[in-house]
């Protein structure tokens, strides 16, 4: 089983710029491009594969739930298809903020099953590239209750700053920094920042406050504080943003319950078996490679099936690997 490629979801967003196309070297007119969802599982937005280098291929048009649908473990591992089924359980893109993103929680698998019928969304962001002076809001500085941070979330801002953004904790952002999401953690992308994003099934997002812009129609976008007190972890933790050897050919960034996230740098040629009976994604983020016998080169990305998911690497890149422990 050859590894897949697949169309990808470019979505426009208030907020999104011009940087996704040039990265990913394709053309198109479509204007602020914030996210480019790479392999989808999300309904009415499941990734379709596409041309592979195979002749006559019989998946070429199929979506991600009829490959899984057709060969199960094969593609997904056969724990990961016990546990998930046809649903595949993760979801990356590539993300450009031209603007602040709006200020937002996610809620955990209980509570997204309790109210929506749908995993919760634990994520995490590996930055590519961020101009001086970007910023990423993630956690807390202080301690806050339920209680306070509804005062702050509905109190009326101040020449256009939120008492919100008082009590979230602010960082510099550099080429290279690696966050950690989990469900629960208060968290924006600042202005300036292009970033690969990993993250659970689920497009659940309850926004707490947006810097007043309005959508386009006009209106106030739709703020869920009510939501969202439920769903905060109000814990201050010590640090937000999360360290890796980066002198290794691979890197492990992540390890949680949900996924586990390598950086993968290829000089020539590498073998990389991450000893996993799971699906590997490859997201590459500069250079280009043959990856088991598939081209990929910056901006592109792959589902290695879990029946040959031992990567062997031949050319001069970066990539980014995600499978489900």
């Amino acid at each position: 089983m050859k590894p897949y490629k697949f169309e990808p979801y470019l979505k426009t967003t208030l907020w999104g710029g011009y940087q996704i196309a040039p990265f990913k070297g394709i053309f198109t007119a479509q204007p602020n491009i914030g996210e480019s969802w790479e392999i989808s599982g999300v309904h009415e937005h499941e990734s379709v594969a596409i041309e592979r280098g195979l002749i006559d291929d019989v998946d070429v048009g199929l979506t991600l739930t009829e490959l899984t649908d057709k060969y199960k473990g094969l593609l997904v591992g056969q724990k990961v298809y016990k546990k998930f089924g046809n649903r595949f359980p993760l979801l990356v893109k590539f993300i450009d903020s031209r603007q602040d993103l709006s200020v937002q929680v996610h809620p955990d698998d209980r509570l997204a099953m309790e109210r929506h019928g749908c995993a919760g969304k634990t994520e995490m962001w590996y930055i590519i590239k961020s101009d001086i002076g970007s910023k990423i809001y993630a956690g807390l500085k202080r301690s806050i209750t339920p209680e306070e941070y509804e005062q702050l979330a509905t109190a009326e801002p101040a020449g256009g700053h939120s008492p919100m953004q008082d009590v979230i904790s602010t960082h510099e952002a550099h080429d290279g920094d690696l966050f950690f999401l989990p469900a629960g953690r208060l968290h924006a992308i600042g202005a300036g920042n292009f970033l690969a994003e990993i993250q659970e099934t689920s497009d659940i997002t309850y926004r707490v406050y947006d810097f007043g812009r309005k959508d386009s129609h006009g209106q106030p976008r739709e703020l869920h504080i009510e939501q969202a007190r439920d769903a905060i972890d109000y814990r201050v933790w010590p640090e937000y943003r999360s360290s890796y050897d980066s002198t290794k050919p691979v890197s492990q960034l992540i390890n949680c319950p949900h996924f586990v996230v390598h950086r993968v740098v290829v000089q020539v040629a590498l073998q990389v078996d991450l000893h996993s009976d799971s699906f590997v994604i490859v997201m590459c983020l500069w250079g280009e490679a043959n990856v088991n016998g598939i081209s990929i080169r910056q901006g592109e990305t792959i589902l290695v099936p879990a029946s040959e998911n031992v990567l062997y690497i031949f050319g001069n890149a970066s990539f980014l690997t995600a499978t489900v422990p």
